[in-house]
């Protein structure tokens, strides 16, 4: 099931008895979680509400064997039990081995019992397809909260800004997501500033963003490379300054910096043997936005530029390992050369 069909499902008050919930974008994850909570009803700890994680999962089929005395069912809800993972995958001994198996086996074996008495919702950041997984599937409810692609994350926004009288284009909310990214939790932040800031019939515009918005070191990375690509020093300079300013440890720069430039360089590969871009920068659909831009910010530069650039962002880090030279004064060295 898609997010948007179980948000639907969950709107019409429905209800299912047995659920997986997975994925990167938690924000989204955490609000269809709370409306099967308020759809649930009124929850008492231990009696018709238990939590589960890998510490006590092996009281899970008891849990669910228990009567919800004094009400029609119980709520479970088992989260990061780490039950989705092969046996030789699972990296916490707290999990007991064949666990999975035997869950999977008690619900094909009782779902109509258990159906009748209990919700049962698993929640978990990755999954395999184990028993476990294909019983659930099988029976209940699969939903993968992935990152939205830009058009779906572009029409949940218009409609927040919307339900506020503001008024917002599209190529505004795309311009917003390439400065702060695709993380729904950030960009709700961000487009509640917004709209107070705009005020009841106002519009957003690129410039309020600009404004007030925090921007995504990685998109920051992205204005640098503009700087650097068009010869402007001072503005590469004042880019990078900003991001020391802001706490941005210096080797977490460098190291953007290096993988951003190895991306461009894998680019120019990629166009250069008939290679599929976003494949070769291994995108995300998600992220499929970002191709065009990585192509124009490739075509500033040559092959070798680009090769000779990564050389020397290797080298000093290497030199700064040695003692050789400030991180900072090494970057800020690149960039003048390469303008010059």
């Amino acid at each position: 099931m898609k997010i948007e069909e179980l948000e639907k499902q969950l709107n019409s008050e429905k209800l299912d008895w047995l659920y997986l919930l997975y994925g990167e974008e938690t924000f989204l994850l955490e609000s269809c979680l709370k409306k099967m909570k308020k759809l649930f009803g009124q929850t008492i700890v231990g009696i018709n509400y238990i939590t589960i994680d890998e510490t006590n999962i092996a009281n899970l089929i008891n849990d669910i064997g228990t009567p919800a005395f004094g009400y029609e069912k119980k709520l479970i809800i088992v989260k990061n039990a780490n039950l989705f993972k092969k046996e030789a995958k699972r990296k916490s001994a707290k999990t007991p081995d064949g666990i999975s198996d035997k869950i999977a086996s008690y619900i094909k074996e009782n779902s109509d019992e258990i159906s009748q008495s209990n919700v049962l919702i698993f929640i978990d950041a990755e999954v395999e397809k184990n028993e476990l997984y294909n019983s659930i599937e099988k029976l209940g409810v699969v939903c993968n909260f992935e990152k939205l692609k830009p058009i779906s994350i572009i029409k949940r926004l218009k409609s927040i800004a919307n339900a506020y009288k503001v008024n917002v284009d599209e190529s505004t909310l795309d311009y917003l997501i390439q400065c702060c990214g695709t993380s729904m939790q950030d960009l709700i932040n961000e487009i509640r500033k917004l709209i107070e800031y705009a005020g009841e019939n106002g519009k957003i515009t690129k410039e309020d963003i600009d404004k007030l918005c925090i921007q995504q070191t990685e998109a920051v990375i992205f204005e640098l490379t503009d700087n650097l690509g068009n010869k402007q020093v001072e503005k590469a300079l004042n880019t990078l300054h900003s991001l020391i300013s802001n706490k941005e440890p210096i080797q977490r720069i460098l190291t953007l910096v290096y993988n951003h430039f190895k991306k461009l360089y894998i680019v120019k590969l990629a166009q250069k043997s008939n290679k599929n871009i976003a494949e070769s920068l291994n995108l995300k659909p998600n992220q499929m936005f970002l191709t065009t831009k990585y192509q124009k910010q490739a075509g500033y530069f040559q092959e070798n530029v680009l090769r000779k650039i990564l050389e020397e962002l290797y080298n000093l880090d290497a030199n700064y390992k040695s003692g050789l030279i400030d991180l900072q004064m090494g970057l800020e060295a690149i960039w003048c050369n390469y303008c010059s």
